[in-house]
């Protein structure tokens, strides 16, 4: 007999950063399932307007803080979500699971949602052969420019200008983060059919459990031992990879339609505003295919941002720039940095220990800037849609616009769809958005976010 879907809310998830969020939202939503992201904790009435969606999402920045801020922070927010009554509670990461005990520690947050939601076990799913991301006997790969590399040298993750990653297997690294058990559930295991034994183990132990993904079997194996075992509320430090692979075992056991929902193409736009506050190859590679084609190029000047009587002034002049750009081009760019060989990160690097700050607030700077002049572009230059590039960036930008929730409206690339807002301000109706992490993209992607025929 065919399984079936329960009714009511399956899956609850807070996203520590708003790219990885929409990858999340859009994993469950090409699949079918009703799914919506709200860009901030939401009131009981927005969560009425939403009563029928089997996926409710929150995007945060928990990514950019330290343990005091989750403190504050997480525990009601998880609670919350908990109040839902979901299957499986999600502290969605990155793919690349970047983080350390002072910077987006997932191990702390880990401890929060064990203590907000009491869970019943802590599985976590990284792998995301979709993706590019994989996951075997606890180490985590990831690929960059077509190379697969282990995550510890991988040609970004390994010099990530806050989070280096500096340990492949995933158990290692968040061991650093918690006093939480830590152990996993491998490939080996799956074979040997000993999962049974391991969960039991995990769940005796409270332990967070990461779980092998390598291919689609160990997917839908992934899938099946979250799903199977969420007779008490589950907690999940994961990555999107948690959705792929419930997604997996409910096409597997026909729970949900193997063929997934279509999606109209989307339609060319008049004009195309892009901002980026990444750091990484990927979005450069982004940029320099954009500006070959005819894409006007801003460079915002990250100092004069990074000081705040210098920072209105500069936002002030790249919208000037901005306006005179959009008179003789259809795209218009502006950016922060390529990558970190750039000579503006190095300049922002010096300038922060110059005068005594945190690099982490400097760099925060460059996003409520690009957050600013987004809020001032939409509306001046009649934008209808906007691209994002950076997670932490997109953060900030979505905190500055009246945004209560996103939806899936249209694929894009893997991890960066094109999203309907919804809107508490009538001047900003009909606005999409795309949120692009630094490692996610095709490389023309910013040419089809203007045109789908580019």
């Amino acid at each position: 007999m065919t399984q079936t879907l329960p009714d009511g809310v399956l899956l609850a998830f807070y996203g520590d950063d708003f790219t990885g969020s929409t990858d999340a939202m859009e994993v469950t939503a090409k699949a079918g399932l009703r799914t919506v992201l709200f860009t901030r904790r939401p009131e009981p009435e927005e969560l009425d307007r939403f009563s029928d969606y089997q996926v409710i999402g929150v995007a945060g920045t928990a990514r950019a803080h330290g343990p005091d801020w989750m403190d504050q922070n997480l525990p009601e927010t998880f609670a919350a979500l908990a109040s839902l009554k979901p299957k499986v509670v999600q502290y969605k990461v990155c793919s690349t699971f970047d983080s350390s005990p002072e910077s987006g520690s997932i191990g702390k947050a880990a401890e929060l949602g064990a203590k907000a939601v009491s869970p019943g076990w802590l599985p976590a799913i990284v792998g995301a052969p979709q993706l590019g991301r994989w996951q075997v006997f606890g180490n985590l790969f990831a690929t960059a420019a077509g190379v697969q590399y282990r995550i510890d040298r991988h040609p970004t993750m390994s010099r990530h200008p806050v989070t280096p990653m500096k340990e492949a297997d995933l158990r290692q690294h968040i061991a650093r983060q918690t006093s939480l058990p830590v152990m996993g559930i491998d490939l080996g295991d799956m074979m040997r059919g000993q999962t049974a034994e391991r969960i039991a183990e995990a769940k005796a132990q409270g332990a967070i459990t990461f779980i092998d993904v390598a291919e689609e079997a160990s997917q839908i194996e992934a899938g099946r031992m979250v799903w199977e075992n969420s007779e008490q509320t589950v907690f999940s430090p994961a990555s999107s990879g948690l959705q792929y692979a419930l997604v997996a075992h409910w096409r597997a056991t026909g729970m949900i339609s193997a063929e997934p929902p279509r999606f109209d193409t989307h339609t060319a736009v008049e004009r195309l505003l892009v901002v980026s506050g990444s750091c990484s190859p990927v979005t450069a590679d982004q940029i320099a295919r954009a500006e070959d084609a005819g894409f006007a190029s801003i460079r915002l000047d990250v100092c004069r941002v990074a000081r705040p009587d210098q920072a209105e002034a500069e936002v002030a002049r790249v919208l000037q720039e901005v306006d005179a750009a959009f008179k003789t081009h259809r795209g218009v760019l502006v950016f922060a940095a390529k990558t970190v060989d750039d000579p503006a990160y190095e300049a922002l690097s010096r300038l922060a220990k110059e005068e005594g700050i945190p690099l982490s607030q400097a760099q925060d700077a460059i996003g409520k800037a690009l957050g600013t002049l987004s809020l001032e572009a939409v509306p001046r230059f009649g934008l209808s849609r906007l691209v994002v590039a950076g997670g932490d960036t997109s953060g900030r930008v979505l905190e500055a616009l009246p945004v209560t929730a996103l939806e899936l409206k249209h694929p894009l690339s893997p991890g960066a769809p094109i999203c309907r807002c919804h809107v508490d301000d009538p001047v900003f109706e009909g606005l999409e958005v795309v949120l692009k992490g630094g490692q996610l993209g095709s490389p023309d992607l910013f040419l089809r976010a203007l045109d789908p025929a580019a």
